[in-house]
């Protein structure tokens, strides 16, 4: 039954490493504040809820528990506020959301029904 516990434990610890490791470099992908606000929020409280949950097996049931357990609460509250809040502050600040640049004028006419005298 210890080992069992164990596997679990370390596969959440390592999945939580894991998902904290590969969500960081994957938003070095995205463009600009706004849109790292969200994956960032998401990372954070998943990756952390693994890692927390893979201590709490192996603390078993002891005062450690009840502690990882409040840790968990106060992580799931304050995550997505703190975010929430950062991104208000940001557009407060003047900051403009990215948008796509528009296509160019060529391109949009590549796109439309040849004319008459192309035909």
């Amino acid at each position: 039954m210890i080992l069992v516990i164990d596997i679990l434990s370390w596969t959440l610890l390592v999945g939580g490493s894991f998902i904290i490791l590969t969500g960081s470099i994957g938003l070095l992908r995205m463009p600009d504040f706004f849109t790292r606000t969200h994956p960032a929020g998401m990372i954070d409280t998943l990756g952390a809820t693994l890692i927390v949950g893979g201590l709490i097996l192996q603390s078993g049931f002891t005062q450690v528990t009840i502690k990882l357990v409040l840790i968990l609460i106060l992580l799931f509250l304050t995550g997505p506020t703190a975010t929430h809040a950062v991104a208000q502050a940001a557009l407060a600040s003047g900051l403009k959301p990215w948008r796509r640049p528009h296509e160019d004028q060529s391109q949009a006419d590549g796109n439309h029904a040849p004319h008459e005298e192309d035909r």
